[in-house]
Formats: C-alpha cells, structure tokens, sequence
C-alpha cells in the first residue's frame, strides 16, 4: 500500500529567459483588448528575440505533488497519461529518479504535455501550453483495483466528473482520504455541479481567485468564502491566498497564515502544487494544521527561489534549517 497516490497531469516543461521580455502596464488599452489585468509581456513583432540557455524540467501535477511526497519520506505513486513519445519516456525516467512509482497511461494519437514558460527577470511569467495526452485520462486509464494508499491527492484538470466520481468512490471503499486541487476549469463549475464529487472530499485547496468563482462569493469576503466552504466539505479547506499568505478552515476554526520571505523570487511555476501537497505532507506527519501550513508554506516559498516546479521542493532534512522554524499564525473561532 502506497501513504500517497497522486492523480493528475504530467508535462515537459522548457523555460525561456530573455532580457529583451518587457512588461507592459497599460489599463487604458490592455483591457479592451481582452487583457484583464492590464499587463503584458511583450517582445517585438517580427523581431529575433536572443533567449539564454534554455531549462528544461518536468512537471504537471501530479508529478510535482508526487515529488513532494517522496522527498518527504512517503511511499508514493503517481497516475497520469502521457503520450508514446520520447517527452514522455523522459518524464518516467525524471520521476522514477525521484523514488516515485509511475502508474501511467499512454495516448497513441497524442502527445505528451508540453509547456513552454516565458519567464522574466522578476519572476513572472507567461505559459504557453499544449495539454495533450494529458488531457485525455479515462476510465480504463485509471486501474482502481491497484490503487490503494492512506491518502490520494488528486489535481483535476479537465477529467470528466464521472470518472472522478468513480475514482472517488474507489479510493472510498478502500479507506483512502482524498484531498482535492481543483483545476480552474472544476473551480468555475461552482459548488452545485460539484455535489457529488465532493462528498468524498476530506481536504480542499484553491487559490482565493478560483474560491471565490467556486462558492460564488465576493473576492474579499474569506469568511463568507469558508462558510460556504464548510456547508460543502465535510474536512479542511484551504484557500490560498499569494504573497498574503494562506487561510485554512477545519469546520471550527479559521487558521491565518503569514509567509516565508524568498531570499529572491526567481519563477512561481509550481507554488501551489508545493504549497498543496506540501500541506498534505505535513498533515500526515504530525496531523496538525499549524505544521502542516508551515511545511506547505515553506515548501512553496523554496520552489519559487529556483526555475521550474520541482527543484526547489523541499526533502525532509531540509526543513530542519532554522530558517522555516517560525511562522506567523493566527487562529479564531468561526
């Protein structure tokens, strides 16, 4: 039996870094060109862009939740769908480095997921991506007789919610907890269309974006956002909440977390697949909220100090450094 089944996607990711990419601010114009946040990152048309050496990584959630689990002594597989091509030989080969267990599923007709991450000097970046075979998870993909673990942690993506009811339901039966990352695409289907899946939820985590499209309420209103959320799940939700921090709700209590700060933010690429996982990592461990928000937020904080998803995940040593000792916390009824 694995402590941890990770299911979700798997990509190859190349990043691209350049001193010629520009950020434009422009609320005036971007806007009405269908840039909501009013910014862009640009390089000019027709022109040949000098880029450096480029980076090549794996990731994808699943992988990089799964590469959590295994860095922090957890017996861990990982389910996804990759294409019969050499990127997807490449990911088997990176992640079995990891001490992870790949359950994989392959596409004839697609290929392997594949990102590329337009990254500049502060850290931000644009993502041009290809989904792939990725995309494509079905049920005869999914060998739910072989899936037995303590805990499943599961990022959607666009998997039809039958299979994830089945999944679920499976995972149920054999005594698994089962924590959810929503993608974007489950968030905007809102609660209703949720039900049925989210009874076998026992952890929830979003971004405070996705939970406020989620429980339809108001951005900043948390706490309306985690009522809802506690009428929904029967466990922990968790919203995460960018350089703010993190809130996370068992029913009784709300939890406010502050951060670690980055000695330099370099690529957010991966940061809630960190902090998630990193969360359910900790929760195994010590089943204790106020451990498992700090290891989640330390792990998160340490990957966007490197390019890429998985290099800077943390190992358990790792988290001895006296750097990640003290986080700022506050708790109150709900």
């Amino acid at each position: 039996m694995f402590d941890v089944i990770t299911i979700g996607t798997a990509t190859r990711d190349v990043f691209l870094t350049s001193g010629e990419f520009r950020v434009l601010k422009d609320p005036e114009h971007l806007e009405k060109l269908g840039f909501p946040t009013a910014e862009a990152e640009c390089f000019a048309l027709g022109g040949k862009v000098e880029v450096e050496s480029p980076f090549f990584t794996t990731g994808g959630g699943a992988l990089n939740a799964a590469v959590t689990f295994s860095r922090a002594g957890l017996k861990t597989g990982a389910v996804f769908k990759i294409g019969k091509d050499e990127i997807g030989r490449d990911l088997l080969s990176d992640i079995k480095k990891e001490n992870v267990l790949s359950i994989p599923a392959y596409d004839k007709s697609l290929c392997t997921a594949y990102s590329t991450i337009i990254l500049n000097k502060t850290g931000e970046r644009t993502v041009l991506v290809y989904r792939g075979a990725s995309n494509s998870l079905e049920k005869r993909d999914v060998p739910l007789s072989k899936l037995r673990a303590k805990w499943a942690y599961v990022v959607s993506g666009y998997t039809s919610l039958s299979l994830m009811e089945q999944v679920f339901s499976s995972l149920k039966k054999q005594g698994a907890s089962i924590a959810l990352s929503p993608s974007k695409h489950y968030a905007q289907l809102g609660h209703q269309k949720l039900k049925a899946v989210l009874r076998y939820v026992d952890l929830l985590i979003m971004n405070r974006e996705e939970a406020a499209a989620f429980t339809r309420e108001e951005y900043n209103r948390e706490k309306k956002i985690f009522k809802k959320f506690d009428e929904i799940v029967r466990g922990i939700a968790i919203m995460t909440d960018g350089e703010r921090g993190a809130y996370v709700s068992d029913g009784r209590y709300l939890y406010r977390s502050g951060v670690f700060k980055e000695k330099k933010l370099v690529d957010r690429t991966g940061a809630g697949d960190a902090f998630g996982s990193g969360f359910v990592a900790g929760l195994i461990e010590k089943n204790d909220i106020s451990y498992a928000l700090r290891f989640a937020t330390a792990n998160a904080t340490s990957v966007v100090e490197h390019i890429g998803a998985q290099a800077g995940i943390l190992k358990k040593k790792d988290f001895q450094n006296k750097r990640w000792g003290y986080l700022d916390l506050d708790v109150e009824p709900l």
